[in-house]
């Protein structure tokens, strides 16, 4: 069986309250979620679509698995910057690279620490976030591999 990506793996009611987020901070995002909707087909046309409230559209989005790859980077962004900053602000505290509040600074070039340092930080998000801190550090390796020296294989071991 292929392995989930972060967002996948992330249970409905998560991805639901994330869409929802999404589209209550942004309007462009109701509109491109609704394309991205229409495009899977069914037969709704785009006035009956908007018309619905959020959580409809949220509900019927990931039950259609409409999302496509870069949404799902989107709202692992949305999730771990922005709603649920913790697991990242312990990984970057412990890795020594500097942030605000778990954002980094824009300017900060790619590889941000060396290999040892992103162990030490992956084993502390591990202790402290278990699942979700796996899947946090399965969200690095497969969108921010080039940052991050050995986070591939720190993944790697995760799902053995």
């Amino acid at each position: 069986m292929p392995i989930l990506s972060p967002y996948r793996s992330l249970p409905a009611e998560k991805r639901i309250s994330l869409l929802m987020s999404a589209m209550s901070a942004n309007r462009e995002a109701r509109a491109l979620y609704t394309a991205r909707l229409l495009s899977r087909g069914g037969g709704f046309r785009a006035v009956t679509i908007n018309a619905w409230p959020a959580e409809k559209l949220a509900r019927e989005i990931v039950r259609m698995k409409a999302e496509q790859p870069q949404d799902e980077l989107d709202l692992l962004h949305l999730l771990y910057v922005q709603l649920e900053p913790m697991i990242q602000i312990d990984f970057l505290d412990t890795a020594g690279v500097p942030h605000e509040k778990g954002v980094m600074p824009e300017d900060l070039q790619p590889p941000f620490v060396g290999a040892d340092k992103v162990k030490l930080a992956a084993a502390k998000v591990l202790e402290q976030h278990g699942e979700d801190g796996a899947r946090y550090l399965h969200t690095l390796a497969r969108y921010s591999a080039a940052g991050w020296p050995g986070i591939v294989e720190v993944a790697e071991k995760l799902n053995t």
